[in-house]
């Protein structure tokens, strides 16, 4: 015994070793402080996102938990069900949204910065938190396949029990009731404090349609009885009014007979259960998400077996039943004797063309009917196959949904991560947002192809694994982008691009600096001023920009404009060099300053086949020859601005900054 415990200690000696080792090698403090990160910020989502999610799943069923009065271990069971359901929709929200503000806070506190400084890449950053996604992939799939079908059938029969459950009795006034089955009950007034009934009209429909029963009384109560399976009314001071049975249809119905009874004290039993009576959860057994993936998978085969059999079925009836079968009498004869004579060169038109009229007519009912029998019975085993198939999908669906919702948590991650890199915005807000939307486009694509599939429109492996085929490059592109830290949510950007490509003008928004190294050397920025708009003129004067263009040279001939290149170059460089200068007149003249395109004017792609192929196609070659000449006009428009901004920057320091310096 003593030896058997020694050795139990040296193997626990020996592994914690080993694990010691195995987390002092591979577990760095660099990951423990990713990791702790992650976790509590992933702990606080999940809880977040399935309470949304049981908060919008309770107000679906609303309806069956307001006015049953059901116990409190009743609504208990509901919430714990419930929340155990959505727990794999919420997993991967929770991920993307920890992924996001958690990432996005070491990216706005530039610790990210650091550890990329340091020579760590993004990979190796996300690593930690990618084993810990992974093992939550694993746990997601075998929560779907172990708790979640129990979890689905509990809760399946507690809200079918719930919708069975007989109303809770809140009697209104000045309305008909008729939650009591085959009574309506209409009360005038009613004290709250001893629950009497005041001005109370009852109509019973319990008996024959023929003796309705309408009763009249001051004042009623209403008590449930002490096994709650009747309720007890109490009557007072009122009549009874009850229509006679007659047998006779003819008369009228002002002169049906009626019995009228007066009562002081009366007191009626109205069946009524009022318990809540559980149904039994294997009725829910036979459903694809009560089901484990073993038994899903068996279904699938049961299924399948059942459909062959169908069709086996269908051929092997229409084979054996409606052929060769029901001949009319003489029929059979006159087809014999056709076959004779035109020696066994049978057709149908030869019988008929030798049938009489009573033969003919016979022939048509009998097919006629066979008709009719072979289209009822194709109707029923086609209602019996379509529910079959649509059964048979949903058990697909079934089994696919176990992998592609673990496989989102993954999925999301790898969004989610990246994204948050990226944007560098931790905290509540713009992650929110950003994970609600990407969230609701993977639940729209997710549902609708999902529907597709069970319909049958789609394939239900196309169906169900859009939503991921969908995600996948999206987080790929990423992760990408993350790691080679590229600006891919730049607006700015972005803007230029679409400016461009519109043909919209740039604008500058140039501010002071509150740090000047460099002072702007003013004498030598004044004489280039000066030549920049000596050569501005130039270039007006010689080109002929608000002429009409050359359509052959733009598309066929094209040349470089090396001037406007030089002179946005050394128009580059001034504003530059002059946004050194503390002088806000001379900012708002710089910010005044045109942002030229320098090749614009001369043709419309960098590509020469592009060109000729756009001017020889002439539609669009009138477009692009009318957007080049307005592009010319406007560098001719900009040339006009640069000489009167450079001007007043030249005179601004000739006038200011040079004759400080020579004061000086």
């Amino acid at each position: 015994m003593w030896r058997r415990l020694l050795l139990f200690g040296k193997k626990i000696v020996l592994l914690h070793t080993i694990f010691s080792l195995l987390g002092m090698r591979f577990i760095k403090k660099l990951d423990m402080f990713i990791l702790k990160t992650y976790l509590l910020l992933f702990a606080g989502t999940f809880f977040i996102c399935l309470f949304i999610f049981l908060m919008q799943y309770t107000w679906q069923h609303v309806e069956k938990l307001i006015g049953k009065g059901l116990s409190w271990d009743v609504l208990a069971k509901f919430f714990y069900y419930s929340g155990l359901t959505l727990v794999p929709m919420s997993l991967p929200l929770a991920i993307l949204l920890a992924s996001l503000i958690s990432f996005g806070n070491l990216g706005e506190k530039f610790e990210l910065l650091s550890m990329k400084a340091a020579g760590i890449p993004l990979v190796r950053i996300l690593r930690p938190v990618l084993c810990f996604v992974l093992v939550v992939c694993g746990a997601s799939f075998y929560f779907q396949n172990k708790v979640l079908p129990e979890a689905t059938k509990q809760l399946a029969t507690l809200i079918w029990s719930m919708k069975q459950k007989s109303p809770e009795l809140e009697i209104p006034e000045g309305i008909f009731y008729s939650e009591i089955p085959n009574y309506n009950l209409f009360v005038e007034h009613k004290d709250p404090k001893t629950g009497v009934l005041y001005g109370v009209m009852i109509y019973n429909n319990t008996g024959n349609a023929d003796e309705t029963q309408i009763v009249l009384a001051d004042s009623a109560r209403l008590q449930s009885t002490a096994d709650k399976m009747h309720l007890k009314l109490t009557l007072y001071n009122g009549e009874r009014f009850r229509n006679m049975d007659t047998r006779n249809g003819n008369m009228l119905r002002a002169e049906v007979p009626y019995m009228r009874e007066s009562f002081i004290n009366e007191v009626d039993l109205i069946p009524f259960d009022g318990n809540f009576n559980m149904m039994d959860a294997n009725l829910f057994a036979g459903h694809a998400k009560t089901k484990e993936l073993r038994g899903i998978i068996a279904g699938i085969d049961s299924l399948r077996h059942l459909t062959d059999s169908i069709g086996h079925f269908v051929a092997k009836e229409a084979l054996t039943r409606y052929i060769d079968k029901s001949i009319p009498e003489g029929v059979e004869d006159s087809a014999r004797i056709v076959a004779d004579e035109a020696e066994s060169r049978l057709t149908i038109d030869s019988i008929y063309d030798r049938l009489t009229n009573e033969q003919r007519t016979s022939a048509w009912k009998v097919a006629v009917s066979r008709a009719q029998a072979m289209e009822s019975n194709y109707d029923f085993h086609g209602v019996i196959a379509a529910d079959n198939n649509l059964t048979l999908r949903q058990h697909q669906i079934a089994a696919n949904q176990k992998f592609t919702l673990s496989l989102a948590c993954l999925l999301f991650f790898f969004i989610g991560a990246p994204l948050g890199a990226i944007i560098r915005k931790g905290g509540l807000g713009v992650p929110v947002v950003i994970s609600v939307l990407i969230f609701i486009f993977y639940y729209m694509v997710n549902v609708g192809s999902e529907k597709m599939a069970k319909t049958g429109t789609w394939n239900i492996t196309s169906g169900v694994w859009l939503s991921s085929a969908v995600l996948l490059p999206i987080g790929l592109f990423l992760i990408n982008r993350a790691n080679k830290d590229s600006v891919v949510f730049n607006i700015e950007a972005y803007r230029n691009f679409f400016y461009r490509l519109l043909g919209l003008r740039a604008h500058r928004r140039l501010a002071p600096k509150e740090v000047v190294i460099d002072n702007p050397d003013y004498p030598a920025l004044s004489e280039e001023l000066e030549r920049l708009v000596g050569e501005c003129n130039n270039y007006v004067q010689t080109n002929s920009l608000r002429r009409m263009p050359d359509y052959i040279r733009i598309f066929f001939h094209y040349a470089e404009d090396k001037t406007v290149i030089g002179l946005n170059d050394r128009l580059e460089q001034l504003v530059e060099q002059l946004h050194n200068c503390r002088d806000n007149v001379i900012i708002g003249h710089l910010n005044e300053l045109p942002i030229l395109v320098p090749d614009a004017h001369t043709r419309p792609f960098r590509n020469a086949r592009l060109n000729v192929a756009a001017g020889l196609f002439l539609p669009l070659g009138i477009f692009f020859f009318l957007r080049i000449w307005r592009y010319r006009l406007r560098l001719w428009y900009d040339m006009q601005q640069i000489q009167k901004h450079a001007t007043s920057i030249r005179k601004r320091i000739i006038n200011k900054h040079i004759a400080h310096e020579r004061a000086s």
